[in-house]
């Protein structure tokens, strides 16, 4: 596989593109927004920011830079975790934020089709609009863009029941590494004519061309939606909980978040306005939302549910949330959990996936490899118990410098992702691979698989201008 030159374009390129996009497209001034990845860990380069306006204009760009060897980092709303979104030489920026058309949204066919800029949340309410749910639900969605979801195959809290981005995609447009379009922005739910394209690009995360345009899957709006907190003794107790309470309501569980004492300490800590849900501190929480597309007294149902659960001893306590008001305030302690860690240190921030019934016995030897790598650091493991993603988060002891665990990073990553592949997990549940893990997954994947991977990559990408640097190793 051949890379693109490391040197910086020639002004006749990008005088090109700057005549394909306008002047509109081009960004400058203060580009910090653009080239510094949210939680200051990355911090890149380039000489150009461009901002296509239409699939076609994307398109004339990424032909001028694969005559001129150009590379080009395609970015979102810059929310990646990976550092995927970032260009680190003298490859272009391509931003999709122009792009933000809804161009069909069909209640019959319970489809919408967009383009790759707009917002997350835009997309939700475009489908609240035609009275559907697009259940793809992250803490960055005011923010994020469909391009980015589908890039990284983002997942989210409603996982357990509707799955993550690669099951909510039915089609796709995207340009290719020579510029070319392919329409692929089929509505069909069968479409057996070969391979399916659409998910080479759902987690390629740029490195295989750039998605432009999507058709997403809705679905009928809950009548009624229950949310409750829980308190529990371990882990174990709360993965019993999860499987208790899928058969108790005839799978009406749509999250299911494991939410540790010390995460709840530190939003109360550091978020204002937060409050602890249950009087006692418990160990573990969990918080768990059911949803019906029809009203059929789910607060009921769970609070039966739960006084059964108790009764088996799987949990301390329990509120259910009185008002969609409680229920935000419930939402938001575990929305907030990323940013309350901001508050004690850069730690490290690992998204890990194992068996859910792995998942106690994973925390248990996770916790020993960090004492070991790093003694004295304080671990935040939470996330969606329901798909076994655990966002697994190290920090800086009580009171220890901010950066106390910088020069542990590399040795505590390692030391967890050994626990992970030991399980049969994967080190990256739902944040992509990016330049982060990249050599982690050079290291942890069987020489097959790199090979397989390298080879879509050369056979789509041969001049190796999409997104280099990311994800697969040099």
């Amino acid at each position: 596989m051949t890379h693109p030159s490391l040197t910086a374009p020639a002004p006749s390129a990008l005088d090109a593109i700057r005549a394909v996009v306008g002047d509109r497209g081009v960004i400058g001034g203060d580009t910090s927004a653009y080239l510094t990845e949210w939680r200051g860990r990355w911090r890149g380069e380039t000489p150009m920011i461009v901002a296509p306006a239409s699939t076609r204009e994307v398109a004339a760009v990424v032909r001028i830079c694969a005559a001129n060897g150009v590379a080009i980092t395609p970015q979102g709303g810059n929310t990646g975790l990976v550092g995927g979104q970032i260009p680190f030489g003298n490859e272009i920026l391509l931003s999709l934020k122009r792009m933000r058309r809804i161009r069909d949204l069909s209640p019959l066919n319970n489809t919408m089709t967009v383009d790759a800029g707009l917002t997350l949340a835009e997309a939700q309410a475009a489908a609240e609009s035609a009275d559907r749910l697009f259940p793809l639900s992250i803490g960055s969605e005011g923010s994020c863009q469909i391009g980015g979801v589908v890039s990284t195959n983002a997942g989210g809290v409603n996982v357990l029941r509707y799955g993550n981005t690669r099951e909510l995609v039915l089609g796709l447009e995207a340009v290719t590494p020579d510029g070319e379009i392919w329409d692929g922005l089929r509505r069909l739910r069968k479409n057996n004519t070969g391979y399916d394209l659409k998910q080479l690009f759902i987690g390629g995360e740029g490195t295989l061309g750039i998605v432009t345009g999507a058709v997403l899957k809705l679905f009928p709006r809950p009548r009624e939606t229950t949310t409750a907190f829980v308190g529990c003794a371990s882990p174990a107790d709360a993965v019993a909980l999860l499987s208790h309470a899928q058969a108790a309501t005839g799978g009406a569980a749509t999250s299911f978040e494991l939410i540790p004492r010390l995460g709840l300490d530190l939003v109360l800590k550091h978020i204002p306005g937060t409050r602890d849900p249950l009087d006692q501190p418990h160990p573990w929480c969990v918080l768990m939302e059911f949803s019906s597309g029809k009203a059929a007294n789910l607060r009921a149902a769970a609070e039966a549910m739960l006084a059964e659960a108790y009764e088996k001893g799987l949990l301390r306590d329990a509120a259910i949330a009185d008002s969609e008001a409680q229920a935000q305030m419930f939402w938001r302690i575990r929305h907030a959990l990323s940013e309350a860690l901001n508050g004690e240190g850069k730690g490290v921030r690992l998204d890990v996936s194992v068996a859910t019934s792995d998942i106690p016995a994973f925390l248990e030897q996770a916790d020993a490899a960090v004492a070991r790598a790093a003694p004295g650091a304080r671990v935040v493991a939470f996330g969606h118990v329901g798909d076994g993603n655990v966002h697994y988060d190290p920090i800086p002891a009580d009171g220890a410098a901010k950066d106390a665990l910088d020069d542990r990073r590399e040795a505590i990553e390692a030391a967890v992702y050994d626990v992970v592949d030991a399980f049969g997990g994967s080190i990256s549940a739902e944040h992509g691979v990016g330049r982060a893990r990249r050599d982690d997954l050079a290291r942890l994947r069987s020489p097959v698989e790199q090979a397989m991977m390298r080879a879509v990559k050369s056979a789509l990408d041969p001049k190796g201008i999409m997104n280099p640097g990311k994800m697969l190793s040099p």
